[in-house]
C-alpha cells in the first residue's frame, strides 16, 4: 500500500530547502556559476523512507544512501517516485555488489578497478564515480591521487558504465574554510582526467565546495535536522 507523508513533515523540509537554495545561490554568484551546475543530493541514510517520500514532495529528487542493505529495505516503499534518483555515497564492498546494482543509478565511491569491473559485470547501465581519498584519516576511504590515472583510464574500457566524475570527503572541520584545499585539489583531478562532476560538499561545508567547482553536493542536516531527531 501506498505510503503518503506527513504535510508537516512536507513543509519543514521545504522550508529548509528554501534556505539551502539561498545559501546556494550566494555561493554561486561568488563563484560565477549557475543554478543548473549543481545538483542536490538529499543525504536520507538512517532515516525512514517517509522521509524520502516528504523530501520528493517537497521537491527534491536526487537521494543519496550510505549503506546497501538499508536501502534495499526501504526501496520497496518508494516505487512510484517518478524521477528519482538514488547515489549510493557510502562504501560499497564487493559482495556487495549485485544487491547494490539494481538499487542505485549511481555508484559514487568507485576506488578500485576491481570494484569497477565487478559493477560492469552486473550488466547494470550505472554511472561510476571515482572517490578520491586526499585526507590522511584512517575511516576515509577513496583510492589515492596517483592511483587515479589507472582507474579512469581503466573505467573508460568498460562496456556498460558511465565514468561520471571524481568524489572526496575532507576532514570534518569547525571552520568550513579549511575544506577548501581539499575542495581545490578534487576540482585540479578533475580538470586533468577531463572531468567535471565533482562531488563534494556537504552540510557544513557545501557552500565552499560550489565556490571550488562542486556539481553534486551531499546534503543532510541542513534539510533534515540530525539523525534521530524526529518532528
Amino acid at each position: 500500500m501506498r505510503m503518503f507523508p506527513d504535510t508537516g513533515m512536507v513543509e519543514h523540509i521545504r522550508e529548509n530547502l528554501e534556505l539551502v537554495e539561498e545559501r546556494l545561490a550566494r555561493a554561486l554568484a561568488r563563484g560565477g556559476r549557475r543554478r543548473e551546475d549543481v545538483t542536490v543530493i538529499a543525504v536520507t541514510k538512517t532515516f525512514p523512507a517517509e522521509v524520502t517520500m516528504a523530501a520528493y514532495a517537497a521537491g527534491l529528487r536526487v537521494f543519496g544512501e550510505n549503506y546497501v542493505q538499508e536501502f534495499e529495505q526501504k526501496a520497496p516503499l518508494l516505487q512510484g517516485l517518478e524521477g528519482a534518483s538514488y547515489h549510493l555515497i557510502g562504501h560499497l564492498q564487493s559482495n556487495k555488489v549485485n544487491k547494490a546494482a539494481p538499487l542505485f543509478g549511481c555508484i559514487q565511491t568507485v576506488d578500485s578497478v576491481k570494484l569497477a569491473r565487478r559493477l560492469a559485470d552486473t550488466g547494470r547501465p550505472l554511472e561510476l564515480m571515482l572517490e578520491v581519498k586526499l585526507s590522511e584519516e584512517d575511516s576515509k576511504h577513496g583510492c589515492a591521487p596517483e592511483e587515479l590515472p589507472a582507474l579512469v583510464e581503466a573505467v573508460r574500457t568498460l562496456s556498460g558504465v558511465t565514468l561520471g566524475g571524481l568524489m572526496t570527503m575532507p576532514p570534518f572541520f569547525d571552520d568550513a574554510e579549511r575544506a577548501r584545499p581539499y575542495f581545490a585539489r578534487l576540482r585540479e583531478l578533475g580538470a586533468r582526467h577531463g572531468l567535471r562532476a565533482l562531488s563534494m560538499g556537504m552540510s557544513g561545508d557545501f557552500e565552499v565546495a560550489v565556490e571550488e567547482g562542486a556539481t553534486h553536493i551531499r546534503l543532510g542536516t541542513v534539510l533534515f535536522g540530525h539523525r534521530g531527531a524526529r518532528r
